[in-house]
């Protein structure tokens, strides 16, 4: 076709389009590997700067705590300095600037024991003096005791002696003990002595088994300036005075004091050894696991020892909730975000690949399409050709001398033949329209015409089954419109063939009015109604009822709209002369078609218009049918701008109604080449009257719509004895005042008392002084003309439906008016196929023997002269300019050189012929009519109708076409334009 790629091309692609699928996949997958890691490590970033914060701030807490600890360590340490500064003050005044000594042993005990409050944390204090070797034995005699190691030995020969001489009751023990016979003691002592400030001892166990230093304070004899010289300190020095400090009872009452005590751990070292720093206070193990710490200096005053105090959290410092709920929660919303974004792309390439599938299915269709229109029309030429050949030489067949068995297979092969086109013009249609290549013509036609024609179509099949076939239009319906009178003429047809086909007895009636009109009838006084049952919601309900009504047959109808009383509505306003509601062009008809069928059951009413869709399985067998009418229709429908829609009840019957927008045309604006299209009434019945007889108002009223269409006035009355009393002039006034001319009577009115002739009751009427020119009587029957006639006395019959046509024909005969001659001059006159063709030059070409056999010999019977050749190529030989053909029939579709390029070569040939006509000497008037005898009228003779479309035609040249079989009316119509008067003329 063109529009499917080789396969090994598309393999290719599908294969490459896989391949960059794969790849895509991958990157995607990596893309959202690598998100995952980038956030895994946000998440661990985020959590660590958290972690650190929280560790950062813990750590600032602890340096404050434990800077506050060795703060207050330290003034508490100071404190207690300070007293036994004051102490050693207390000594040198009272023991040494006294003369006599003013302090003993009991004075110095019961001092100290008074003041102990003062030194809470001093577990007791003592005295040493200054003995130097060469005043030890006075001393001890002084004392009376001799001086001790501290191991409660003699002390051995040495420079100098420090004997405790006063202490503290709690230490009393020492009292005689050098305490400068301990290697420690005696370095305390000197360094105390050379700087003038207090000193330690490393930490020891006290006798409270706590851990505890001996601060060494010296007595100078008299007092020194804060920068005297070491020698003159050494000089000076009395004695010294000294106390067990403990450190860890002084800690803990610390601790004690201060809140957070319990989340700290808290040693004390004496560092002044780096190498091995000594506990004053602590486990040498440090609790727990690791944890932040700090280390703050103490200064005790001993310039020679260095203290450390080292503080940590007894705890591991605990991670914050934060660090783990705030990098999750940020987490979580950013793999959200991550997923929405991974979501929306992969959507996007879900949408991207459905789509390129979908142009790939697209594509796939259209070449379908284009495959399944281009066999349809091949179906269609291969089945329309032979066809026209059987259609073509039965109709030839049926002008010959037959017999009347072989008359009648030749017409039932005929009548099949038809059906069979008309089946194949359905399916075409139904193709046409799915491809978009339905177009609506707009050309002026007689509504009214047309519906005759319908009911012409069906009039045999409504007598066969005596049900009444009516149509009516109203007033206000334009005569003239603009539009597509052909598929105006198919939704008519197939609406009124389903009803034919559904419809045993009862009627079908349509009905033509205007919208704004209708409207006025139904707006307030019939809910509105949709596809259905018109409000009734089950099968027992919607079922029709014995009782007779108001209607065209007496049988209920299904859509209660449609009612006499509004029907009667219509009519007041149409009388009235209630102005149309618009200005505009447009003209909106509301159409319906109302029978008293078996209607639609209630579960098929909803696929009513499915193509190819019948109400049940049962239909398909019974009445037959393709089920794709009025799908066609519904399509038609609304490419005229309109809707379609129904009400139906089972056993009751189908109202189908449908709205079209056409157009207004005045009758003087149509051009002559389109005359053709309307069919004018004959006007020899202008001033006549009728009187009718019927008793079905309905039916009555549209008997007097055509009998006004030929201009006659009419009155109808209910009775026969009504109708005699108005022409006796007893129930009032004739109309104009004028007898009638006409009297008809339904057969279903014509009562028992009809038995007496009518011709008796007239003369009474004369002899009682009535006119003496009574009217004609027609009986207006279902039934064959003949047989009525004999069975009534009447003068003529009608057989029913009613048509314009059929009724003047009938008046004309009833009147005396001879319709033989104008029958014979319209036969021969320029309104008829042989009118046009008689003695015009016609050239046929086709390939194909029969049909060219089939075109001559119809031709031929409406008096052409016809010449057929089998190719373009033969067709331009004899169309070369000048030539005697007055219209050429071109098929399309035919070998080497088909109708398209033969017409193109036509209209070359032709071009040139003007270009020389132009260059000649010539009038002007010569010149255009040369030009015009020289386009020569190119008709497609085409059995492919979805193909040859007007507009396929125009662009190659031709000026329109015929399809095959053809037709009386379509010939006509289509050559009318250029065979008609005027053309010729």
């Amino acid at each position: 076709m063109g529009a499917e790629e080789p396969p090994s091309a598309a393999a290719a692609a599908a294969a490459a389009e896989d391949e960059a699928g794969k790849r895509t996949g991958w990157r995607v997958k990596a893309a959202v590997a690598l998100y995952v890691l980038a956030l895994s490590a946000f998440w661990l970033g985020l959590h660590w700067d958290f972690r650190y914060k929280a560790l950062s701030k813990a750590e600032e807490g602890l340096v404050c705590m434990c800077e506050e600890r060795a703060r207050m360590l330290q003034d508490q340490f100071a404190v207690s300095v300070n007293h036994v500064h004051a102490l050693a003050i207390l000594v040198a005044t009272f023991n040494y600037e006294k003369q006599p000594p003013a302090l003993d042993q009991d004075t110095f005990a019961d001092y100290t024991a008074r003041t102990s409050f003062e030194r809470p944390l001093l577990s007791g204090v003592a005295y040493a003096q200054r003995v130097k070797h060469a005043d030890r034995e006075a001393f001890e005699r002084q004392q009376g005791w001799i001086i001790r190691t501290m191991k409660h030995e003699p002390s051995p020969e040495q420079d100098e002696y420090a004997p405790v001489i006063y202490s503290q009751e709690t230490i009393s023990y020492i009292e005689g003990l050098d305490m400068m016979s301990g290697e420690e003691d005696r370095e305390n002592i000197l360094r105390s002595r050379e700087t003038g400030k207090a000193v330690l001892t490393r930490p020891f166990r006290l006798m409270s088994n706590h851990l505890g230093v001996v601060l060494t304070f010296p007595v100078y004899l008299v007092d020194l300036p804060p920068h005297a010289k070491e020698e003159d300190r050494v000089a000076a020095t009395a004695g010294y005075l000294g106390g067990a400090f403990d450190v860890e009872s002084l800690v803990e009452n610390l601790l004690r004091q201060l809140a957070g005590n319990q989340e700290l751990v808290v040693n004390v070292y004496d560092v002044t050894n780096h190498s091995d720093p000594l506990v004053m206070y602590g486990s040498e193990v440090p609790l727990g696991a690791p944890s932040p710490s700090h280390i703050c200096v103490l200064d005790f005053g001993d310039p020679f020892r260095k203290h450390h105090m080292i503080c940590r959290y007894r705890n591991k410092p605990y991670v914050p909730w934060n660090a783990i709920t705030t990098p999750s929660g940020l987490f979580v919303i950013f793999m959200l975000i991550g997923y929405i974004i991974y979501a929306a792309w992969a959507r996007y390439d879900s949408v991207k690949e459905d789509y390129r599938k979908m142009e790939a299915l697209k594509k796939r269709a259209e070449a379908a399409d284009v495959a399944k229109s281009q066999f349809l029309a091949t179906v269609s030429h291969e089945i329309r050709t032979p066809m026209n050949g059987v259609l073509g030489m039965l109709d030839m067949l049926l002008d010959t001398e037959l017999k009347t068995t072989q008359r009648d297979f030749a017409q039932t092969a005929q009548v099949c033949g038809k059906a069979l086109i008309s089946l194949i013009n359905e399916v075409l249609d139904r193709a046409k329209i799915e491809a978009n290549k339905l177009e609506l013509e707009s050309v002026p036609f007689d509504l009214r015409s047309i519906l005759d024609d319908v009911v012409s179509l069906f009039s045999s099949k409504s007598r066969e089954k005596k049900i009444e076939l009516a149509v009516y239009v109203s007033e206000r319906v334009p005569e003239i419109l603009l539009g597509d009178p052909g598929r105006f003429r198919q939704i008519i047809t197939n609406l009124v063939g389903n009803s034919i086909k559904f419809t045993e007895r009862g009627h079908i009636f349509v009905q033509v009015h205007l919208a704004d009109h209708s409207n006025l009838a139904t707006e307030a006084k019939v809910e509105p109604v949709v596809n259905g049952t018109n409000g009734h919601n089950d099968e027992t309900t919607a079922i029709s009822s014995s009782v007779s009504h108001n209607t065209l047959s007496g049988f209920e109808a299904a859509d209660s709209r449609n009612s006499w009383e509004n029907f009667k509505f219509l009519l007041s306003h149409e009388t009235s002369q209630v102005p149309y509601g618009t200005d505009s062009d447009n003209v909106t008809l509301v159409v319906s078609v109302e029978d008293t069928g078996i209607g639609i059951p209630l579960h098929a009413q909803c696929r009513v218009f499915a193509p190819f869709m019948q109400a049940d399985s049962s239909t398909s067998r019974n009445y037959g049918g393709t089920g794709i009418g009025l799908s066609i229709s519904q399509c038609l429908v609304e490419l005229m701008r309109g809707q379609i829609n129904f009400v139906s009840r089972p056993q009751v019957g189908s109202t189908f109604t449908f709205t079209a927008v056409l157009k207004r045309c005045e009758r003087n604006a149509v051009s002559v080449s389109k005359s053709a299209l309307l069919h004018p009434l004959p006007s020899s019945f202008k001033g006549l009257s009728s009187l009718l007889v019927d008793k079905r108002p309905v039916r009555a009223t549209v008997t007097k719509y055509h009998l006004q269409r030929l201009g006659i006035a009419c009155k109808s009355v209910a009775t026969v004895e009504l109708a005699l009393g108005v022409l006796s002039g007893r129930y009032g006034t004739l109309l104009n005042r004028k007898q009638p001319s006409l009297l008809l009577i339904e057969s279903d009115s014509w009562g028992l008392k009809m038995d007496i002739p009518l011709r008796t009751r007239f003369l009474e009427m004369k002899q009682n002084g009535c006119e003496s020119v009574f009217p004609q009587v027609i009986l207006l029957a279902l039934e064959e003309s003949d047989k009525m006639k004999a069975k009534y006395a009447v003068d003529y019959v009608i057989t029913k439906p009613l048509k314009a046509s059929t009724l003047a024909a009938c008046i004309f005969q009833a009147l005396g008016i001879s319709i033989t001659q104008a029958n014979k001059e319209k036969h021969h006159g320029s309104d008829s196929l042989y009118g046009l063709l008689l003695e015009k030059n016609i050239l046929v070409v086709d390939d194909n023997k029969v049909n060219l056999r089939v075109a001559a010999g119809t031709l031929k019977k409406y008096g052409a002269k016809v010449k057929c050749v089998e190719s373009g190529k033969d067709a331009l030989e004899l169309l070369q300019v000048p030539h005697e053909f007055d219209l050429c029939l071109m098929d399309i579709q035919m070998p080497e050189m088909d109708g398209f390029e033969a017409t193109r070569h036509i209209r070359a040939i032709e071009a040139k012929a003007h270009e020389q006509a132009d260059d000649a000497d010539s009038s002007e008037a010569d010149s255009m009519a040369r030009k015009a005898k020289w386009h020569l009228p190119v008709l497609a003779m085409t059995a492919d109708v979805i193909q040859a479309t007007h507009e396929e035609c125009t662009k190659h040249g031709m000026d329109g076409y015929v399809s095959k079989p053809f037709e009386e009316k379509q010939l006509f119509q289509a050559m009318k334009k250029f065979l008609g008067p005027s053309t010729s003329s």
